[in-house]
């Protein structure tokens, strides 16, 4: 979820809360690998159809606002962050919904957590952007995290983006062309456009202060070739090289980059350039190209 701390009541026992909702937390989920829709299905019932990994789930709501309107789909809830899953969880339980957990694991355990072709979709609301170019790797959406999800996927399944930080939308249009994903929609206004999906709480705070949410959904295509992987490895990492050249453009800055939104006007204001290097704003490496029609 977005860079904002987690508040906790005053009277908020984060061991307490775990142990509370203990039920809806799957604490070995890599003995699950391969068995999650039978494995989580409630006695007597069948199967769950489909399977669905809301990736850095932060304190749960989009999580079982899904879960609630899709009954047949299973729901898992990943953030390494103890304090969302224990707030998840509590959500998940005070809501008595069979079809929702949380793992309280990290992206790099994917592999280990499900077998090849099992999960039908992953969300990524509001990551972290990590700006910095040397903490690039870190994004959820960098190269080598999408090719990481792309064994996982069964057949049409989609990878959702959304995220009020323009720069790391764009920045991942081309990480996404990079990692051979189709685009199946890119939308400057997500709640506009796609009013399914459910308002987060930090989506709440941030629209407040003026923020609207950029999105991109996208299906994996054809495998990438090691010119396209490299591409997308040398593409522009730092975040800051895709704010706009017009700085006072700005109705809201991303959270995270607003120390190099006053750098760069202070730049701007003694007539230096605004941005670290000589180049040119980066291009989005092909991202048209695998635009679906």
């Amino acid at each position: 979820m977005g860079a904002v701390h987690v508040r906790t009541p005053k009277n908020f026992v984060l061991e307490e809360r775990l142990e509370r909702y203990a039920d809806a937390i799957e604490t070995s989920p890599e003995s699950y690998a391969g068995h999650w829709r039978e494995a989580c299905t409630p006695a007597g019932g069948k199967p769950f159809a489909h399977l669905h990994l809301d990736l850095g789930c932060g304190k749960g709501t989009y999580l079982v606002e899904r879960a609630h309107r899709e009954p047949d789909t299973l729901f898992i809830g990943m953030d390494q962050e103890p304090i969302c899953i224990a707030y998840a969880a509590q959500k998940i339980c005070e809501q008595e919904l069979p079809n929702a957990l949380v793992l309280p694991r990290g992206a790099t355990s994917l592999p280990r957590l499900f077998a090849a072709g099992e999960l039908d979709a992953i969300t990524i609301n509001f990551p972290t952007p990590q700006p910095k170019a040397k903490y690039a790797k870190k994004r959820l959406v960098h190269v080598d995290h999408l090719m990481l999800y792309r064994p996982l996927f069964a057949a049409g399944a989609t990878v959702t983006l959304r995220t009020d930080s323009k720069p790391l939308r764009d920045y991942a249009l081309g990480q996404f062309a990079a990692a051979g994903y189709d685009t199946l929609w890119v939308s400057d206004d997500v709640r506009r456009d796609h009013p399914e999906h459910p308002e987060t709480e930090y989506e709440c705070r941030t629209r407040e202060m003026g923020a609207v949410v950029y999105g991109i959904c996208a299906t994996p295509g054809a495998e990438p070739t090691e010119e396209q992987l490299a591409a997308g490895r040398a593409q522009e990492q730092s975040l800051a090289c895709y704010l706009p050249d017009d700085l006072d453009e700005l109705t809201y800055v991303p959270l995270g980059m607003e120390e190099a939104v006053e750098n760069f006007k202070n730049r701007a204001r003694k007539g230096k350039k605004p941005l670290p290097q000589e180049s040119q704003r980066p291009l989005m490496v092909a991202a048209s190209a695998n635009k679906r029609k």
